[in-house]
């Protein structure tokens, strides 16, 4: 089946970010299945109204008010009525959201559900429990998740957050990596446009690094505390002193900045580490292959698709064990370290000391990050996603059955757009709380109503949709051996948890 898809987010190019990256590949890739994708985002800088990307991929830029890191401000219903014409517009079938901050994200999914449509949210983050502000998100989680089709996070770790966060049917959740286009992220020696005429498969190892060879070590990340920049302040002078040929460089831009900055002026660093500030998302590459070592001293990450551009390049990563990081790449192309200042520094040390032994054959690296991680990939077990909730895929074999369970608590995980079940299941989010979201419910429901009567569907022009491209075949490799992938029925008895 092809379906009509709307992506909606808070994040979205030209910001760069891992969320932004995730959101445009998918499309793009859906684009190529088959598929018809849309994309609804807040207004940027220069950026207003419809445009088109790439692969046909159509953007609406709606402006809509900033007030923190690129989020809008939440406004419930407001957004109702430009929702509706889009949906009704493109003549969508599946609302798609992204981030658990982004308020275009839940209101998309809320108003989505009014009008009857099929919905999926992705988690790209974790949060905690404890402080305010995670209460908070959590407890809008819960409003919104409350009445989603399906969930899909990014890693292991983000799926056990997200389903205690919102209170969810594990079942329902499903994990799909992100991933990265490794040819755009290729070594200097496997890259034509380098000068380098060696066939791939026979690339030349990478010259021997001697004990007085400078190592440089690559940042790129945003500023922010929560990217463990505070942790990176402490740990350079540490670094560069016990290694005195070490240099850094530094990319990104954020509050954290002016921290960094006054660092390296009261050590005197300024001519062993430097700073580029905010850098496009096409300019990654050629800054990481200038370098031998990626460090990441995240303090909480739910996947960070960074570390794999990282090694995709040929750098060596040395990242904190936190979240869900230890998923994405194996130990070998890795060094980990405790989110504390002695450890990374300690950790760091033994990157240095691996390579200058060469025990650690980067070059290899390419070629095993672009057989672990490919957005073809992301976008059939998405789309398998898409079929599941839309009913293309048995609901046993989708959601999961188990003996003793019996089919009244799977036929529970399809949600039914009737209103008098959707109050149900909002009004058990708590003793306020569920109130509260009942009553937002039905106002919305209100409001949806009033629209059809007031501005019939009869009186919006549907949009003309870029010709679709036939569906893609899947391809397994084996051996080297390529054959045809199985689709519809036969697809449709494929493993049922991803």
């Amino acid at each position: 089946m092809t379906y009509n898809i709307a992506m909606f987010s808070d994040f979205f190019f030209p910001q760069p970010g891992g969320i932004e990256s995730h959101i445009y590949q998918l499309s793009t890739k859906l684009i190529d299945r088959g598929h018809k994708v849309i994309i609804v985002t807040h207004a940027y800088k220069g950026r207003t109204g419809v445009r088109y990307l790439t692969n046909g991929l159509k953007v609406y830029h709606v402006p809509f008010l900033v007030i923190y890191r690129e989020s809008t401000m939440p406004t419930v219903f407001s957004f109702f009525p430009i929702f509706r014409n889009i949906i009704i517009r493109e003549q969508i079938d599946i609302v798609h959201g992204h981030a658990s901050l982004s308020s275009f994200c839940h209101e998309a999914i809320l108003h989505a559900r009014t009008m009857g449509l099929r919905t999926v949210f992705t988690d790209h983050s974790l949060f905690g429990f404890a402080d305010a502000a995670s209460i908070l998100t959590n407890k809008l989680l819960k409003f919104t998740l409350s009445d989603v089709d399906h969930v899909i996070c990014v890693s292991h770790t983000c799926k056990e957050n997200t389903v205690l966060r919102a209170s969810l049917d594990p079942l329902m959740v499903s994990v799909i990596p992100n991933a990265v286009v490794a040819e755009n992220f290729r070594p200097l020696s496997n890259n034509p446009r380098d000068g380098d005429q060696i066939p791939r498969g026979m690339l030349a190892p990478p010259p021997l690094l001697g004990p007085d060879d400078t190592i440089t070590i690559v940042v790129i990340s945003r500023l922010f505390y929560n990217k463990g920049t505070d942790l990176l302040i402490a740990a350079i002078p540490r670094i560069l002193a016990s290694h005195p040929n070490v240099r850094f460089i530094i990319a990104g831009s954020g509050p954290k900045a002016i921290d960094l900055e006054q660092m390296l002026e009261r050590k005197v660093l300024q001519d062993r580490v430097e700073l580029l500030g905010p850098v496009r998302h096409e300019e990654v590459r050629d800054i990481m292959v200038r370098g031998h070592i990626y460090l990441h001293p995240a303090l909480t990450e739910a996947f960070g698709t960074v570390i794999v551009e990282a090694a995709s390049c040929g750098l060596y990563v040395v990242t904190t064990r936190v979240g869900g990081i230890p998923e994405v790449l194996p130990q070998h192309m890795t060094t980990f370290a405790k989110p504390e200042e002695d450890d990374l520094v300690q950790a760091t040390g033994k990157a240095i000391a691996a390579l200058r032994s060469n025990r650690v054959r980067t070059d290899r690296f390419h070629d095993q990050v672009r057989m672990m991680y490919s957005w073809t990939d992301v976008a059939r077990r998405t789309e398998r996603v898409y079929d599941g909730i839309s009913g293309a895929i048995n609901e046993d074999e989708f959601y999961g059955y188990y003996p003793g369970e019996g089919w009244t608590a799977t036929r529970a995980r399809v949600r039914s757009f009737a209103l008098i079940d959707r109050l149900k299941r909002y009004y058990g989010c708590g003793i306020w709380a569920g109130k509260l979201f009942c009553f937002c419910v039905v106002i919305d429901f209100l409001i949806y109503v009033f629209l059809e009567l007031w501005f019939p569907r009869s009186n919006i022009d549907i949009a003309r949709s870029w010709p679709r491209k036939p569906p893609a075949v899947d391809v397994i490799e084996n051996n080297g051996m390529s054959r045809p992938r199985s689709s519809g029925s036969q697809r449709s008895r494929m493993s049922g948890r991803f």
